[in-house]
C-alpha cells in the first residue's frame, strides 16, 4: 500500500499543494515551521480522520479560509482509489470516494492505513491514560473500520447517560437530597454495557496480540533492556473479562456498584473511557520510572508493533516518520533506520539533511516558503 499522489487545498499552511509520491523511502527536508509535518499529517488524517498534533479539526483549516480539503490518490494491490476529506469547522466533514459522494467520513477508514512515529508519541508512555487509550482504539479501527461505529456508538451512550446523570445531580442538590426520575438509567446502563463490553473485549485481544511483538521490538532498540509487559487495567475491581459476555455482566454490576457515587458526582464512573494500559519495564511502570531514553524506546516499539501487526493482517501501512530521528540517539537512530527501511512506503521529515539515516536513502523533497520541490539526485 502506498500514496501515489497527494492534493492539499487550504489545509494549514498549504493555499495548494500537488505532491507525486513513489513507493520506497521520500524526504521532506526543510527549516522547522516551513510545513513538512502538515503534509505528512493530512496523510495520516486521510487515514484515521484525525490529526497526531490537534484533538479538533479547527487548526487544520489555513486561516481565512472556510473549509480545507486533503486528497490522496492510494494504490493498494494493483488497484486505485481516490480519497477526499472536505473539512469544515462547526460542520460535518464530507468524504468522497472515487469522485462519489454517497459516502459517509468513516467509510474512508481501512482504506489508507499509516503508523505515524512522531515527537508527540512520548506522551504514550509519560501522558495520562487517555493517550494509551486513544493508541488501542486508532490501531482497532484500522485493523477493523467497523470499530469505529462500535466506538462511536459507546461515545454516544456515554454522553447521553452523563447528561442523566449531571440532571440528577443538579436536581439533587437543588432539592436538598431529592433526586430527579432516574427510571431510564437502567436502559442507558444495558446500552453502556453492552457497547462497552464489545469495545473492552476487542481492546484485551489487541493487547495480547501486541505483546509479543512489543517484546520483540523494544529489545531490537534496546538490547538488555527489558523485559516489557502490556497490562490492560479496568475501571472496575475483579478478575478481566474472558467473554464479551463476560465483560457486559461485570460492567453491569459495576455500574450498578458505583450508583450511589455517581449520581452524586453527575458522571460515568466505570467503563471502557476510564480504563488504562499500564506499560511495565521490569517489574516497575514506565510512566514516572523509565529514563528518556527507555521511554523513547517503549514509545518506539508500541508503533513498530502496530506495524507488524497491520501487515500480518495484509496491505503493508504507510510508515511515516515525523521528525523522530532528531529526538534519538545515535544508536536508536541506527536500529529505526533499519527496521523502517524495508517498508513499502515509508515518509520521512527532518529539519536538516543530516538527520536523515543514510539506511533511509531515497527521493527527496525540499520544503520552504510554501513550495514543495522535488531534489534531482
Amino acid at each position: 500500500m502506498h500514496v501515489a499522489h497527494l492534493s492539499l487545498a487550504d489545509f494549514r499552511s498549504y493555499a495548494r499543494a500537488e505532491v507525486p509520491l513513489d513507493p520506497g523511502v521520500t524526504a521532506f527536508v526543510g527549516p522547522n515551521g516551513q510545513g513538512k509535518t502538515n503534509l505528512v499529517e493530512a496523510i495520516g488524517y486521510l487515514a484515521t480522520l484525525g490529526s497526531h498534533r490537534v484533538a479538533t479539526d479547527a487548526p487544520l483549516v489555513r486561516q481565512g479560509a472556510e473549509r480545507a480539503v486533503v486528497r490522496g490518490s492510494v494504490q493498494d494491490r494493483g488497484r486505485t482509489t481516490l480519497v477526499e476529506l472536505e473539512i469544515t469547522p462547526g460542520k460535518a466533514n464530507r468524504a468522497r470516494i472515487n469522485r462519489s459522494d454517497n459516502v459517509r467520513p468513516r467509510d474512508v477508514l481501512g482504506l489508507l492505513r499509516t503508523v505515524l512515529f512522531a515527537p508527540e508519541d512520548l506522551a504514550l508512555v509519560k501522558g495520562d491514560p487517555g493517550e494509551r487509550r486513544r493508541f488501542l482504539d486508532e490501531l482497532l479501527t484500522a485493523r477493523a473500520p467497523r470499530l469505529a461505529g462500535v466506538r462511536s456508538d459507546y461515545e454516544r451512550v456515554l454522553k447521553q447517560r452523563n447528561a442523566l446523570l449531571k440532571t440528577a445531580a443538579m436536581a439533587r442538590r437543588a432539592g436538598g437530597g431529592k433526586g430527579a426520575d432516574l427510571s431510564t438509567l437502567e436502559v442507558w446502563d444495558g446500552h453502556l454495557a453492552r457497547a462497552g463490553a464489545e469495545l473492552t473485549a476487542f481492546r484485551l485481544q489487541l493487547v495480547a496480540a501486541l505483546q509479543p511483538l512489543v517484546e520483540q521490538a523494544y529489545e531490537h532498540l534496546a538490547p538488555g533492556g527489558g523485559p516489557t509487559r502490556l497490562e490492560y487495567r479496568s475501571s472496575f475491581e475483579g478478575a478481566l473479562p474472558g467473554s464479551r459476555e463476560e465483560a457486559e455482566s461485570q460492567l453491569l454490576e459495576a455500574l450498578r456498584s458505583v450508583r450511589k457515587q455517581e449520581v452524586e458526582r453527575g458522571l460515568t464512573l466505570v467503563g471502557p473511557h476510564r480504563d488504562e494500559l499500564g506499560l511495565l519495564l521490569g517489574p516497575l511502570p514506565a510512566k514516572g520510572y523509565a529514563s528518556h531514553g527507555e521511554s523513547w524506546s517503549f514509545a518506539l516499539a508500541l508503533r513498530l508493533a502496530s506495524y507488524e501487526l497491520l501487515r500480518a493482517d495484509g496491505g503493508e501501512p504507510v510508515l511515516i516518520l515525523d521528525d523522530v530521528f532528531a529526538e534519538l540517539d545515535a544508536k536508536r537512530r541506527d536500529q529505526l533506520a533499519e527496521l523502517a527501511a524495508g517498508g513499502e512506503q515509508v515518509l520521512v521529515t527532518a529539519a536538516v539533511p543530516e538527520d536523515v539515516p543514510k539506511a533511509l536513502a531515497g527521493v527527496r523533497y525540499a520544503v520552504g516558503g510554501g513550495e514543495v520541490t522535488r531534489v534531482a539526485g
